[in-house]
């Protein structure tokens, strides 16, 4: 899981920014949230333009040299805080396996062009990199003979070198490479994706899928429709072959009508929310940014519940909703404010001793977690 991360001059974070996921507390309530000393499960509230979606997009960034897939390289353009003179944005994370502690660091100029990156595993430094001076060493089993300096062209010469390492070496079976490998797979399945308002998504597959389509695929129709029902929308679904794919209809006693035509934005919000949802088991690490966009409070409520249930994945959301502060739905260590450049969980940000039966989001609206 991700147990911290560092930003440094990545558009709105102009000065070191942490996000600490490994420091919770000791709560006795909505134990879910924890999972081996990290927030697994997170809420990060902050007003419009503090800064979550460039978080995510930090956080996501990793995705863009160390993966195939999926990219929204749109969004990151003014790459580098507009405001700093310093020519590269530098990244650090911090990941823990089973307890074993992975960091890699690296800057960059642009979403592609590393400057420089470093991966330690359980404090010992395995690989290293220098861009402009092309040199650097690697000491995992079976790849320390691997050049990494270049007989590169200029083009593959920006290559990460810990996707070249993980994509050509001949690793040994060591606990060390197991944990190397362990990372790479963690990277290659986090995912972030955005509000129906948007429907974009970074990381985990590639390509453009159709919500209903995929819905279908899955064989999750039927799943689907139950879904819908539970949040107060009763449609009755088929599968209609339309020039030779399966579309999912809504059928009613006179007429069948697309689903995509007749549902309401909340319905397809609720829609892609499911689409993704039925693959989140397969997920390493979820952000879903402003995920209640479009939802009731309730419904909020609701799918926070739902998103609880999946115990193998790290999911974090962001929200400007504070019907979402409650210990009824997470814990105080699990709610991050987000204010200036600024990250901290709520227990931390107050010298209140915070229990189960306070009402965290009148504390929050009276300022009682202003720092």
């Amino acid at each position: 899981m991700l147990k911290k991360f560092t930003v440094t001059n990545f558009k709105n974070f102009r000065n070191k920014t942490v996000f600490d996921l490994g420091s919770p507390a000791n709560y006795e309530f909505n134990c879910e949230a924890i999972k081996e000393g990290i927030v697994s499960k997170g809420i990060l509230y902050g007003i419009n333009g503090c800064g979550k979606s460039n978080l995510a997009l930090a956080i996501f960034d990793i995705v863009i040299h160390l993966t195939d897939k999926q990219k929204l390289l749109d969004k990151y353009q003014f790459y580098l805080n507009l405001d700093e003179e310093k020519k590269e944005a530098d990244f650090e994370y911090i990941f823990s396996f089973d307890g074993v502690e992975v960091v890699y660091r690296y800057s960059k100029t642009s979403p592609v062009s590393l400057v420089y990156e470093a991966l330690e595993i359980n404090g010992r430094e395995v690989i290293r990199y220098d861009f402009a001076r092309k040199e650097g060493h690697v000491s995992l089993k079976g790849a320390e003979t691997m050049r990494l300096s270049s007989t590169l062209d200029d083009h593959d010469n920006r290559l990460s070198r810990v996707k070249y390492i993980m994509s050509n070496a001949l690793l040994e079976d060591t606990a060390e490479n197991r944990v190397f490998k362990e990372f790479i797979a963690f990277v290659d399945r986090m995912l972030m994706f955005y509000s129906l308002k948007e429907n974009g998504y970074q990381g985990f597959h590639l390509g453009v899928d159709s919500i209903t389509a995929g819905i279908i695929r899955e064989g999750k129709e039927k799943e689907f429709e139950s879904f819908l029902r539970s949040e107060g929308v009763d449609y009755n679904l088929v599968k209609i072959n339309v020039n030779g794919s399966e579309e999912l209809y809504c059928k009613f006693a006179h007429e069948t009508v697309p689903f995509t035509v007749i549902a309401s934005t909340g319905t397809l919000s609720l829609a892609l929310f499911y689409y993704w949802y039925i693959k989140m088991a397969s997920a390493s690490f979820v952000f879903i940014d402003e995920y209640d966009a479009f939802y009731h409070f309730a419904l909020s409520q609701h799918l926070v519940a739902c998103l609880k249930e999946l115990k193998d994945v790290q999911i974090l959301l962001s929200t400007h909703n504070t019907d979402l502060i409650s210990n009824d739905i997470l814990r105080p260590d699990a709610y991050f404010l987000i204010n200036n450049g600024r990250i901290d969980s709520i227990d931390n940000l107050t010298s209140k001793e915070l229990r189960r039966a306070h009402n965290i989001q009148k504390m929050f609206k009276a300022g009682s977690f202003n720092g």
